[in-house]
């Protein structure tokens, strides 16, 4: 065998060992793939963005990238096809009073309310609950539903609200939680919950 024969069967060779082939053909590249995100394989799940907890801001605010707060608004898809809404958080209330002194919090409670306003941006009558779409939550990650309560602030917001495209609503949502936590977030989940998509706010007493 010549030297030139030898070196190109060296050659093939040495190309067969760099590329592995699946079953159907397909090629494996063992190598990570460029710009690839090293806290994905790093998580017990190498789970990605669309694994993030709910719990996570969804949009950008004021306070940076993925922090939204009062005053700004939020796009988010309802749970049924063609609902889009609009969500503002206009106003926040920590404490929030009472429209009477028949209904109070319970002993040990506080009130706390979210004034927010929808806007129907999508091609389907948007209908919901929206009291059922919002929570809150505490700086230890305890998570508190709305209540059925009348503040002095003003309305309630509807608990059966049809909303043609093109409307809006408005009014308050309120939590009931104790009186010692600390509430650093409110959330809206359209679909009563069951929509895919979470609005994020961070909130604060006063």
């Amino acid at each position: 065998m010549s030297i030139r024969t030898a070196a190109l069967l060296i050659a093939a060779l040495g190309l067969s060992l760099t590329a592995c082939g699946t079953e159907d053909g397909t090629t494996v590249d063992a190598a990570p793939q460029a710009g690839a995100s090293s806290s994905a394989a790093g998580s017990p799940e190498g789970a990605n963005a669309a694994d993030a907890p709910r719990d996570e801001a969804t949009t950008g605010g004021a306070r940076g990238q993925g922090v939204s707060t009062v005053g700004d608004t939020i796009s988010l898809k309802g749970a049924e096809d063609g609902e889009k809404l609009d969500v503002t958080l206009v106003k926040w209330l920590d404490p929030a009073k009472s429209a009477d002194s028949h209904t109070i919090p319970s002993p040990g409670k506080r009130w706390v309310a979210a004034q927010l306003r929808l806007v129907n941006t999508g091609s389907a009558t948007y209908r919901d609950s929206p009291p059922d779409c919002v929570r809150v939550a505490d700086a230890d990650g305890r998570r508190y539903d709305a209540t059925v309560a009348d503040i002095a602030a003003g309305d309630a917001m509807a608990t059966d609200l049809k909303l043609p495209t093109g409307d809006k609503s408005v009014g308050w949502v309120v939590a009931e939680v104790p009186k010692g936590s600390a509430v650093t977030s409110l959330q809206f989940i359209p679909g009563g919950g069951a929509a895919e998509e979470t609005g994020q706010w961070a909130v604060r007493a006063g």
